[in-house]
């Protein structure tokens, strides 16, 4: 969903599987549909392991733990904080799809396989790369206190443990980083834009 990017400040999800593929991401199933209803694949984000054969919920999964299970767009739990190297796998922009789906709007980890965190981007989800130590600082910081907050600065490309202080830089493009700030997808930058393209065509 197109939304601005400026400060979001929120407690988190902890889903702490390195290597977390698209296929957990978002079960190969449910490529064959063609809907783009977000309310759909948020329904499937991480369902296998969120349920069991029977369609029952797992329990001891994060994603079902009381204090994780309300969704985000509640307004709780709009940034995860994930495993190294999240969306591996096969290129799915399903995977992105099921993430902003559920409610998500920021990913932190220490690493994301390029393509999917391309496909985040494309999709208003914003991936954002910390070091190890931080990442591993959230998660003990989320065990501590489920409710702990985490503010992520867009403009200012921080991302910030409320609980300890902790603040690290993170990267992003200039051209996704002001498309996110303005909620504008490829297509509406270039309508943005459409007069200095005619004009560069005239010259």
């Amino acid at each position: 969903m197109k939304q601005k990017f400026d400060i979001i400040q929120s407690s988190c999800i902890p889903i702490a599987i390195d290597n977390n593929n698209t296929d957990n991401i978002i079960p190969a199933r449910y490529l064959a549909f063609t809907t783009r209803d977000p309310k759909f694949y948020g329904d499937a984000f991480m369902h296998d392991l969120r349920y069991d054969a029977n369609d029952q919920p797992i329990a001891d999964f994060v994603m079902n733990k009381p204090e994780f299970s309300e969704a985000p767009h509640k307004g709780v739990h709009e940034i995860i904080v994930g495993g190294e190297n999240w969306g591996s796998g096969s290129s799915r922009e399903h995977a992105a799809w099921a993430i902003a789906g559920y409610g998500v709007r920021v990913v932190i980890s220490s690493s994301f396989a390029d393509i999917h965190r391309n496909n985040l981007l494309n999709n208003f989800v914003l991936p954002v790369i910390v070091s190890k130590q931080m990442q591993q600082e959230l998660f003990e910081t989320i065990a501590a206190n489920p409710e702990a907050q985490v503010k992520v600065d867009v403009p200012n490309q921080t991302v910030t443990n409320l609980t300890t202080g902790r603040s690290e830089h993170f990267e992003l493009n200039g051209y996704k980083k002001y498309c996110l700030m303005n909620a504008l997808d490829d297509i509406d930058f270039l309508l943005e834009n459409k007069d200095k393209i005619e004009e560069w065509e005239r010259r």
